[in-house]
């Protein structure tokens, strides 16, 4: 089923064609601190990436991704509140149509300008459609994008290739890439179990979230909203709020490494 963000086929339709959109273990959700566990038992994470893995960048009319090579353990994140080793299989981002929202996760009612979702599976499992099946199936590491004075200025390595994907369908090499660039300082994070923030919005994620945000500029972030949505022989349409709105937390517990 075709799904988006826009009114039709927004975030509020998609539990019509995709159930499970109003399970009780949905994403994204507001973190406030006043409702968060401090848990001493959380390990640090730790994530090594092999740069030669990264093979491609493409703007798929819902996102620009970053697509990985996943058919061995090159590029791997372990520790925090993870069983084993997770392979990175692609990383992508969510942004609004300004600068005051666009991240998926608030935090004590702060929405960001973006987020970063570095998407890993654990392969325990045979491949990644069955991983996706399972609840300790897959891992993101989210990252919020903050517009500062002082930009990250390795996030210019993934927005110099935008206009090579300028269009839906469009896909661009992306050698040589160490994810790990895009990492803020303090490694600590929040964690829960939640869902994919895109349908099926399947309930198989370990969300690692980071306290600390990576700074963007306004014009990084002007350049994520030059993507159009649509292909290049249709009118061009900005990609822009490509977020879900948070959703019920229920019973389920956020901890803190922290």
């Amino acid at each position: 089923y075709p799904w988006g963000y826009d009114s039709d086929n927004g975030p509020d339709q998609w539990h019509k064609n995709y159930p499970i959109a109003k399970g009780h273990h949905q994403s994204p959700i507001e973190i406030n601190n006043k409702e968060v566990h401090y848990d001493r038992s959380l390990l640090p994470w730790f994530a090594s990436y092999d740069p030669g893995a990264a093979k491609t960048i493409l703007n798929n009319g819902k996102t620009c991704r970053v697509v990985f090579d996943d058919s061995f353990d090159r590029s791997v994140l372990r520790g925090g509140p993870l069983p084993g080793v997770y392979r990175l299989r692609q990383l992508h981002f969510h942004w609004g149509s300004s600068d005051d929202h666009g991240s998926e996760h608030v935090v004590n009612g702060v929405r960001y300008a973006g987020e970063l979702h570095l998407l890993y599976w654990n392969p325990k499992y045979s491949n990644y459609l069955d991983a996706v099946r399972r609840t300790d199936g897959i891992a993101v590491l989210a990252i919020f994008l903050q517009v500062g004075k002082t930009p990250k200025p390795e996030m210019k390595r993934i927005l110099e290739e935008i206009n090579a994907i300028k269009t839906k369908g469009k896909e661009a090499p992306f050698p040589n890439f160490d994810p790990s660039i895009l990492f803020p300082k303090s490694h600590d994070y929040w964690t829960y179990h939640g869902s994919f923030t895109t349908p099926p919005c399947e309930e198989c994620i370990t969300w690692i979230i980071l306290r600390e945000p990576i700074i963007v500029s306004s014009d990084q972030m002007a350049k994520l909203r030059s993507l159009s949505k649509n292909a290049e022989n249709e009118p061009e349409l900005p990609l822009v709020d490509n977020w879900r709105p948070t959703q019920p937390r229920h019973y389920r517990m956020v901890s803190a490494s922290f």
